[in-house]
């Protein structure tokens, strides 16, 4: 690499630097570049881009960078700016896999094109959040699935065997059953590069759509701003979260649903939608001019960055003003139970069955990236009615997660999907 950009007339200072990483010491090359028109080569991090000399030096020779026009394709182009990305690439998103983070786990899921089952080996299979996180996996519908045997470092050869043997009873019949499942172990980065390979081989570069209008769903948001930062530095809100459809541009004119949600007296709702302006694109270090699906990308706005402080837009969706779903407050749903209750045991160690929702009870329900309280109104067959506790974003035939608390955790007991719903009127600003 250093003799290959020497070789076009720049100034490479190379040195070698080690750093401890996890207790062990690795060492890595570190190059410098400079020379004329440095500042023009497509280097990915803005920070590491060489710079522009103007005087000639004597180890260099000067070049102009000169622009062919159209020619073959090398790449897409992610934001318009010349600079091409030449392979396909993975985001990946951690979901809790503790049996109190349910809720936490199936909003995650809202964003996801794939996943991949952490079993620790070292402990019998299926362990109660396993079995909630496939009855998930299979009401998101995700098909493409990996299932990693994690920790086969702590138990013999045999013991490996036998778990394996007890993941296959387990996913029988289910979605996962054709997964293929990895031994490896995360500690010591074992087996690591067969979990690459399964990703790229088995899990196909899901189709997108980038005509529709768009539509963000909020996973996380924030304030940028430093403590005692003054007012003209300030910065907007910043919301974070997958596109499912349509691009979002720069300068684009955006709307927050449902928006500022307020209660007034003891019943009465008031829902405002949020409107703003697209200022930065952002994904990882790299700054974009237009997102498209897929990935997570970081939103920023004109927002009061106390609106978007400590994930307080979580649940929202962003995208074109008017263009959004509507915002409902009743549903009436078709929904479907469980047979047995993931995670809980009787008495005779057999799994307790789930029984049927029940007219004025409480249950959680899970609609897109959000966590939403709401009352049993009638219950007919496996129709149902509910009543949420706020109103939330969505649309008709939407599929939603249903939990029910059970010695103080959420469990999940099905899943349903939307007919009808009441609409709330919206304020407007």
């Amino acid at each position: 690499m250093v003799w290959m950009i020497r070789s076009l007339g720049f100034v490479v200072h190379a040195s070698r630097r080690s750093a401890i990483v996890e207790g062990v010491e690795h060492e890595k090359l570190c190059m410098q570049f400079n020379g004329h028109t440095a500042d023009e080569l497509p280097v990915a991090s803005c920070r590491k881009i060489g710079s522009s000399l103007v005087r000639a030096w004597a180890t260099s020779q000067q070049f102009t960078v000169k622009n062919l026009g159209p020619g073959p394709f090398r790449g897409f182009e992610v934001d318009g700016d010349g600079r091409v990305l030449l392979a396909d690439f993975v985001v990946a998103h951690n979901c809790p896999g503790h049996d109190i983070l349910m809720a936490v786990m199936l909003n995650g899921a809202a964003v996801m094109d794939a996943a991949m089952l952490l079993v620790a080996a070292n402990e019998s299979c299926p362990q109660p959040q396993t079995s909630e996180h496939l009855a998930a996996v299979e009401i998101m519908q995700l098909q493409n699935i990996i299932i990693l045997q994690n920790k086969v470092d702590l138990i013999k050869e045999d013991q490996a065997i036998e778990h394996h043997q007890q993941i296959c009873k387990f996913t029988k019949g289910t979605i996962a059953a054709n997964a293929p499942i990895v031994p490896i172990s995360a500690q010591l980065k074992f087996n690591i590069d067969a979990v690459v390979e399964n990703i790229v081989k088995r899990i196909p570069i899901p189709v997108r759509d980038f005509t529709s209008d768009p539509h963000l769903i909020v996973i996380r948001s924030f304030d940028v701003n430093k403590p005692g930062a003054e007012i003209d530095e300030l910065k907007g809100g910043v919301a974070g979260g997958s596109i499912l459809k349509g691009v979002l541009k720069l300068g684009d004119e955006i709307e927050i649903r449902p928006g500022l949600v307020r209660k007034e007296g003891t019943s009465q709702i008031t829902v405002r939608p949020i409107h703003s302006r697209i200022l930065t694109l952002n994904t990882e270090q790299n700054h974009l001019k237009f997102a498209v699906p897929g990935g997570l990308i970081g939103v920023g706005t004109m927002v009061d960055p106390s609106l978007c402080r400590a994930d307080r837009l979580v649940g929202q969706v962003l995208g074109h003003v008017g263009k959004l779903p509507k915002v409902y407050i009743e549903l009436e749903i078709n929904y479907f139970l469980l047979r047995r209750l993931l995670g809980v045991k009787t008495d005779d160690k057999k799994q307790a069955k789930v029984s049927k929702l029940s007219k004025s009870e409480v249950i959680l329900v899970n609609i897109g990236s959000t966590s939403v309280g709401a009352r049993v109104t009638g219950v007919k067959s496996d129709l149902a009615k509910l009543v949420l506790s706020n109103p939330s974003c969505t649309e008709i035939g939407e599929k939603i997660a249903m939990s029910r608390r059970i010695d103080k955790h959420w469990r999940l007991i099905g899943w349903a999907k939307i007919m009808k719903g009441k609409v709330y009127e919206l304020e407007q600003n």
